[in-house]
């Protein structure tokens, strides 16, 4: 079986996020990051890394998840995030390029560790190039973060606390994600109003919902520059970005 490398999540260096490769032991089924080792060797992977692929080999059904390479730029370019502002303003400009380079939908995530503000993962919606309708950007940047702690919770005893920073409140599936992902805190950015004013679909998410995740101790802070979060949407209306609901 071949042995691959699963790039996940970003650690401080110097002031900056950098990549660091994790490796997590022979991956069957599911390879989630930048390059399947598997396909190293063969000159044309690299022009495949955008898409969402299924193969058929030795009879098994492997499943490619990515994030795009323009992403580790933005990351590079990043200053240390102390505050909420600060990470909001992170995971706003990763759905604004996310919009403006055509690579998915106008939404991003990020999930730092506390105390310290620590980054752990990011995600951008990639549901439309990677024609997957579950590849929320909450969703990815959850996936990678518990890949690279090894972990199935991020609430785990020996875990500090983690918080998912959001640049729209959650739908559904994200909420749901969050709470069995063991995140102690939910930042949003723009509110479900917004993504539904848009044309998206958020399923069943109501007040109780909240109340549900505040009796279980997660806290949820709403609004964080909101109206920068909002630009974005209406970038995408401008664009006339596909709505992509089921």
């Amino acid at each position: 079986m071949v042995r691959r490398t699963l790039l996940v999540g970003l650690v401080p260096r110097s002031g900056l996020l950098q990549q660091r490769a994790f490796p997590v032991g022979n991956i069957s089924h599911l390879t989630i990051g930048f390059i399947d080792l598997c396909e190293c060797n063969r000159k044309t992977a690299h022009q495949d890394s955008r898409h969402m692929r299924t193969s058929q080999r030795s009879g098994r059904t492997d499943i490619r998840i990515t994030l795009p390479r323009w992403v580790h730029g933005v990351l590079r370019r990043c200053t240390p995030c102390r505050t909420d502002e600060d990470k909001m303003r992170l995971v706003i400009t990763l759905a604004r390029e996310n919009v403006e380079r055509e690579t998915g939908g106008p939404f991003a995530a990020a999930i730092f560790q506390q105390p310290g503000n620590r980054p752990v993962a990011v995600g951008v919606n990639r549901v439309e190039p990677l024609r997957n309708a579950v590849l929320h950007a909450e969703i990815i940047a959850l996936m990678l973060a518990e890949t690279r702690l090894r972990s199935h919770t991020l609430r785990a005893p020996r875990l500090p606390a983690h918080e998912l920073i959001t640049s729209c409140a959650p739908c559904a599936m994200c909420l749901g994600a969050a709470l069995w992902s063991g995140v102690r805190r939910i930042v949003c950015g723009a509110g479900r109003a917004d993504a539904v004013a848009l044309g998206f679909e958020e399923g069943p998410v109501f007040p109780a919902s909240y109340r549900y995740l505040k009796a279980r101790g997660i806290e949820v802070v709403h609004g964080v520059l909101a109206d920068e979060a909002r630009t974005v949407f209406e970038a995408y209306r401008q664009r006339c970005g596909r709505i992509y609901n089921g």
